[in-house]
């Protein structure tokens, strides 16, 4: 991984604060956004354990921020499927190339807008089977790629859970997963002190910018501020897929 410059960690705390805002009112958005100035930066190999790093902070945030209306079923539910397919689909991230993971990255961050919104258009609950099945598949995505929480978000709107309880559902639950993940990482030897300094810093600012996030989480349009959104997630996948394709 390169070194980075005073003026590169500043624009990497930046969007920590933004993304950390955005992530603690829609329930995501670290491993949305951060890629998009991490991969120009440090590289595409380095992204998924910086930000697995990261979210260690800024989910425990949302957990107790968000704690009164965490759904325990919906989580451990969660959990019991997500696990063994998250350590597989780590493992397998640890076998790609930087052009590898590049494309992998893009094409996830692409392929979790239509998800969402087609849930959400068809407006049907699931049932626990359902639900659980997503979460296997969920598992072994989150387990090698960012942004792929917003597939959570959806299995949990999905399921009939709203607003806050969405949040702190889906915090408890990738609190979890990442440690899971960082052991991985840490056992394959991918945890550099590079990244582990910047997966540090950003996640420290998540976490402070998440309580923040609480006190406007009411105010703020979450349509608008979600369009926006996902028109960052896939014109930065799409770049990131294009520069791995045709450097």
């Amino acid at each position: 991984m390169p070194d980075v410059s005073f003026l590169q960690l500043s624009l990497i705390v930046g969007l920590a604060a933004v993304s950390g805002i955005t992530g603690g009112i829609a329930g995501y958005g670290t491993g949305a956004l951060m890629p998009l100035v991490l991969v120009p930066l440090v590289g595409a190999k380095p992204v998924v354990p910086i930000i697995a790093i990261s979210a260690m902070f800024t989910n425990s945030a949302r957990v107790a921020a968000f704690r009164k209306r965490l759904d325990a079923r919906r989580a451990v539910i969660a959990l019991v499927c997500a696990l063994p397919t998250c350590v597989l689909g780590a493992w397998l991230y640890t076998l790609l190339s930087g052009r590898g993971a590049a494309v992998v990255i893009g094409v996830t961050l692409i392929a979790t807008v239509p998800l969402r919104r087609i849930l959400k258009r068809r407006g049907r609950r699931l049932g626990t089977k359902g639900y659980a099945a997503g979460a296997v598949v969920w598992g072994i995505v989150v387990g090698g790629t960012t942004g792929a929480g917003v597939i959570l978000l959806s299995l949990l709107m999905a399921a009939g859970l709203e607003g806050a309880a969405v949040i702190a559902t889906d915090a408890m639950v990738s609190l979890v997963v990442g440690v899971i993940k960082l052991l991985v990482f840490g056992l394959a030897g991918v945890i550099t002190p590079a990244v582990l300094l910047i997966g540090l810093i950003i996640g420290a600012i998540g976490f402070c910018t998440t309580f923040l996030a609480r006190l406007i989480v009411e105010r703020l349009p979450v349509g608008a501020h979600t369009a926006i959104l996902d028109a960052v997630v896939l014109l930065g996948g799409g770049i990131m897929i294009v520069d791995a394709l045709w450097p």
